[in-house]
């Protein structure tokens, strides 16, 4: 289930690309498929050791290009461990809510994008997140929880405030808000309650058939209910070039 639309990126062969705060790696195995050159980078060592194991799957089975490479990197999203412009894409999705320091995050992010590239950011959308947090204090105040609701035109002042030139939004997985308004409603540990069962089945079918009824009403109701919005920019080129890698 990505949130991040890969083809408004362009992402393909010989781009390099970081995923930051990748978690289980949807993100960055779509990347390798596209053939860029990949690092999936979080905190997580857990969660980095099966990323790993899935991009050796992938490339045993040919899912991704001989010519790409893929990494899974551990460390601090406010000290990224490579040079300024050193990648053509940056994503960084449903992280930023989790970080105190959310302006060195976003810092670091537009430091290491390349003059000219593209930084895309997704996080959860002030309704249905406030919706949340007004239903279940435990669905935020834990550790490694959301620290804050972002306001999507105040996200994009944040990075438009650093240079960067905000190109596109979009808001996406509207039917999967209804779910987590119900966890919380219920208890969001409790997975075993029926009403969370059942829904979890049917965005389960949802991610697995995509049948068009369904794909239908999520596009219809993500303006109004998406669960997250997405956020799009353009570092300018640096000058007397036109940004191409």
């Amino acid at each position: 289930m990505l949130t991040v639309d890969f083809d408004r990126l362009g992402i393909g062969p010989g781009m390099r690309v970081i995923d930051v705060g990748c978690g289980a790696g949807r993100h960055s195995f779509e990347a390798y498929r596209r053939g860029a050159d990949i690092v999936a980078f979080d905190q997580d060592e857990a969660e980095l050791a099966g990323v790993a194991t899935m991009f050796g799957a992938m490339a045993d089975v040919g899912e991704a290009p001989a010519s790409a490479q893929a990494q899974a990197v551990a460390g601090d999203a406010l000290a990224l461990p490579y040079p300024d412009g050193h990648f053509d894409v940056v994503i960084a999705s449903e992280i930023l809510e989790h970080v105190p320091a959310d302006d060195a995050a976003i810092d670091e992010l537009v430091r290491v994008l390349r003059p000219g590239g593209l930084l895309a950011v997704t996080v959860p959308r002030w309704l249905p997140e406030r919706l949340c947090w007004l239903l279940s204090d435990d669905y935020h105040a834990n550790e490694g929880g959301h620290v804050r609701i972002y306001r999507a035109d105040a996200l994009r002042d944040k990075i438009t405030a650093r240079g960067l030139a905000c190109t596109h939004t979009h808001h996406a997985h509207a039917l999967h808000s209804p779910y987590w308004w119900l966890k919380c409603a219920v208890g969001v540990e409790n997975n075993e309650h029926p009403a969370v069962t059942a829904y979890h089945r049917l965005l389960v079918w949802d991610m697995m058939s995509a049948p068009l009824a369904t794909r239908v009403a999520e596009t219809a109701l993500n303006p109004l209910i998406g669960k997250s919005v997405a956020l799009y920019f353009r570092k300018p080129a640096a000058p007397g070039t036109d940004g191409a890698s």
